[in-house]
């Protein structure tokens, strides 16, 4: 797909047609194949997309969008540049279920830290376009998006994870995920694993059969 918006690596489904779609969104500093590792043990009926982040950094890496540091404010995300991302990867979305054999009514993202953040956005601004959210050690960031009435979101549901001594993103912060998706009754999992800013092989393990669970469902 030369014309795409953002570079990614795929891997093909093994359906024909139809085929439930994963699109992957890395963390601040990393790159496509950082959670592309994931791929050989999800479930082999999804066509899994890792998407690069559009922002390169020095000396490699990219980001989604820039987080800042300054005397005055400290560390503070560039929200402008991450509602720009935001657009991209709903635009990426289009792109891929015209190409790819997709069911374009069964999209999920996974997302890791700042691709987490931008995976929640996309789905609070986008939901005719997500079914599923894999929040790993990431935080709602309500400046990203516009809350819609409670009905656009009935069909979400979302799995979110953080470590509980994680060091980038704070566990405080995490824990007002379920807290916001509860007041817009969004159906959610929540769990902390004894780790820091990273996904642990039983984090792994619940995530996976959390998805697989939510594809028979819908066979």
């Amino acid at each position: 797909m030369a014309n795409s918006s953002l570079h990614h690596v795929v891997r093909e489904s093994s359906l024909q047609e139809n085929a439930p779609l994963l699109i992957l969104l890395h963390g601040y500093g990393s790159d496509e194949n950082d959670l592309f590792s994931f791929a050989t043990e999800l479930p082999k009926e999804l066509c899994i997309i890792s998407a690069r982040a559009p922002y390169p950094m020095e000396p490699y890496g990219n980001a989604w969008y820039a987080i800042n540091f300054d005397a005055d404010k400290g560390k503070w995300s560039d929200n402008e540049q991450a509602i720009l991302s935001r657009d991209l990867i709903a635009k990426f979305i289009d792109e891929v279920t015209e190409t790819y054999a997709v069911n374009k009514n069964n999209v999920s993202l996974l997302g890791f830290s700042q691709g987490t953040i931008l995976s929640y956005a996309v789905a609070l601004t986008y939901p005719e376009k997500i079914k599923n959210v894999i929040a790993l050690s990431g935080y709602i960031n309500e400046d990203l998006f516009t809350v819609k009435n409670k009905d656009a979101y009935a069909h979400l549901d979302i799995y979110n994870s953080h470590g509980s001594v994680d060091q980038v993103i704070p566990v405080d912060w995490a824990r007002q995920n379920p807290i916001f998706l509860k007041g817009l009754d969004i159906k959610h999992t929540y769990n902390e694993f004894p780790v820091g800013h990273g996904v642990a092989p039983q984090n792994f393990y619940e995530l996976n059969t959390w998805l697989s669970q939510r594809m028979s469902d819908n066979q």
